[in-house]
């Protein structure tokens, strides 16, 4: 029992637990807006009266409910662009911010038995492990002297 209350406390898994309450709480509200407020306006431009959601349409003896359709593919629009905007662009905003990625090439050359690319200052070719020949030094560049 020790071993499982560590897990569940574990901060991943309440922070888990809390998002999927918060999700389900949020699309309840969204789901309530929608109905409430989008599917009468979605009614209104099309010239459909009362609640689209309980709009069917009849094909033999089976009903197909295409308002309720309509009513989800709204209701997942909405909180796929609420997620976005809210969630995902903010905190990519932020990680931008706090961690910025400096992608740094280092100057490569050719190994000369196997011809794929390695940093210049490579003592052995990654690919074929061939010694490679020792680089001059550029003007400008200090070398260390043992000494």
């Amino acid at each position: 029992m020790k071993g499982f209350r560590s897990f569940i406390l574990r901060g991943n898994v309440v922070d888990l637990a809390v998002g999927i309450v918060i999700g389900a709480a949020f699309t309840a509200v969204v789901n309530g807006f929608v109905s409430a407020f989008l599917t009468p306006l979605v009614g209104l431009a099309t010239g459909a009266t009362g609640d689209l959601a309980r709009k069917t349409f009849t094909v033999g003896a089976t009903k197909f409910p295409y308002g309720a359709f309509i009513n989800a593919a709204i209701s997942f629009l909405l909180i796929a662009s609420a997620l976005y905007f809210l969630v995902v662009l903010p905190i990519n905003k932020l990680h931008e911010r706090l961690a910025p990625h400096h992608d740094v090439q280092a100057p490569k050359r050719d190994c000369p038995e196997c011809l794929s690319p390695v940093p210049a200052q490579a003592r052995r070719c990654a690919s074929c492990t061939v010694p490679l020949p020792a680089v001059p030094a550029q003007a400008g560049e200090t070398t260390q002297r043992a000494g």
